[in-house]
């Protein structure tokens, strides 16, 4: 067993017994359940939105290079500068040689699930930069020294009381002071970076291919704080954030805050497409996007897996999932979490060593049935372990056990033998794996076999 596989199952099994983390979570995500049915009201044929963002995703991804260099072309003509970053090292180095040559000492960030991918924070304090979150929940985590819980919502698992102390230890503030105090107290600190930043980097929820722009979705407007006040601003994004036409953002921005928050819409919509001109009054003086692969061309590679490109992360498989809101999303040891997290994560840090995420689900399709575009990711899974099955991953312990039920499981005569209590020692008892994570498996007294004899016997 890896230790990759050994650390998931250890913080799985410890944060499983954690009823106060549970409670913490199912209180989250409640609220979150109860908002969702609202914001779905507003469109007329729910199924259908769905749909056809599907199939706005399937033309982007299957015309990806065509996608990506129309928007290159037109970015680029209004003086923005695109970086193509091959892997989380090119990344890097791009942001640290910009940020070098600028002299920067402080770099005001959004949130960006791409950016935790790279391990930018840490990378940025290595080489003396001061690399702020301005995001509050990100700035929570930050102040904790965790990566996000969540890809919408990165302090899910922490309560107001949680916070409150946080801040106490950390910013020296009361511990009594209510969310709306601890707010505007992060507000007040946060608002001096915007300031004091030389350089400015958010992430794009979206890459609008026809008109060269990147397009941000957000509710506290620190994403548009953090690209319009530096000088310079970064955008990192991965090149699977495409999407052809800016009219499409009519359909995808909805369905992404319907989808991630309940909401019609949320609070800041925001389309940038490029640094400032001649004939604007604000903005930053450069404007410089990183398209980000870092494994997505492995997806792109795989015809089934490919689907999984199509995620507009808006969360919803996380909270629907059983076995996220039991175990966690730090258990998960990676940036994605949740249902999503277990398809693409494989593909994008190596089979082999991430493979057990994809065994990390009941497959109850509660996950696909939620997916704002409609992504068979429970399906996907089972892709993934038949994927490391043939690529030689599973072991041989493994592949013993299961060609033995599969001679015993085709053959009637086999299936048969023995009683009931002889078949619960064999697989309870003799196979120690299978009840290393999983209740007692117990067969019935009588066979399907013996009881369809038994049945026509007296008919």
């Amino acid at each position: 067993m890896s230790d990759i596989k050994e650390d998931f199952l250890a913080k799985s099994k410890v944060r499983a017994q954690d009823l106060e983390h549970r409670r913490k979570i199912n209180f989250n995500i409640g609220k979150y359940n109860a908002v969702v049915p609202i914001g779905k009201q507003q469109f007329s044929d729910l199924h259908l939105a769905r749909e056809r963002a599907k199939n706005i995703k399937w033309r982007a991804i299957e015309t990806l290079d065509q996608q990506l260099e129309n928007f290159e072309t037109a970015f680029t003509a209004r003086g923005g500068k695109v970086i193509w970053a091959e892997d989380a090292a090119g990344a890097r180095k791009e942001i640290l040689r910009i940020c070098q040559e600028r002299n920067c000492k402080t770099l005001v960030k959004s949130k960006s699930m791409v950016t935790e991918e790279i391990k930018l924070n840490e990378f940025l304090h290595e080489n003396k930069i001061e690399s702020v979150e301005t995001d509050l929940g990100e700035y929570i985590q930050q102040l904790d020294g965790e990566a996000p819980y969540h890809i919408v919502t990165p302090a899910m698992h922490k309560s107001k009381e949680d916070v409150a102390k946080l801040f106490a230890e950390k910013l020296g503030t009361d511990i009594n002071l209510t969310p709306e105090q601890l707010t505007l107290e992060a507000r007040a600190r946060l608002r001096k970076k915007y300031v004091e930043a030389e350089v400015g980097l958010t992430g794009a929820n979206f890459i609008i291919s026809d008109v060269g722009a990147i397009a941000l979705t957000e509710n506290e407007g620190n994403a548009r704080l953090s690209c319009s006040w530096p000088k310079t601003h970064i955008v990192v994004v991965g090149i699977e954030k495409v999407i052809p036409s800016m009219q499409d953002l009519a359909l995808f921005w909805p369905l992404l805050a319907t989808y991630g928050t309940g909401q019609q819409l949320t609070v800041y919509n925001t389309i940038v497409s490029g640094p400032k001109q001649a004939d604007e009054v604000d903005g930053p003086q450069e404007m410089i996007v990183i398209l980000l692969d870092n494994g997505r061309t492995n997806i792109l590679a795989n015809p089934k897996s490919r689907e999984s490109l199509y995620c507009i992360r808006c969360g919803a498989c996380l909270n629907a999932c059983p076995v996220y809101k039991n175990i966690g999303g730090h258990s998960y040891g990676t940036t994605y979490s949740g249902p999503i997290g277990s398809v693409i994560t494989p593909h994008l840090r190596g089979l082999n060593e991430w493979k057990h995420l994809s065994h990390a689900s009941s497959l109850c399709g509660n996950c696909t049935e939620v997916c704002a575009v409609k992504i068979n990711l429970h399906e996907l899974l089972l892709e993934n372990r038949h994927e490391a099955v043939e690529e030689g991953h599973a072991t041989f312990t493994e592949k013993l056990a299961w060609k033995g039920w599969k001679i015993a499981v085709m053959n009637r005569k086999w299936m048969n033998k023995g009683n009931a209590s002889m078949k619960d020692w064999m697989v309870n008892k003799v196979f120690k794996g299978w009840t290393a994570h999983r209740a007692d498996l117990n067969f019935p007294q009588k066979s399907f076999n013996q009881r369809w004899r038994e049945k026509n016997k007296l008919s």
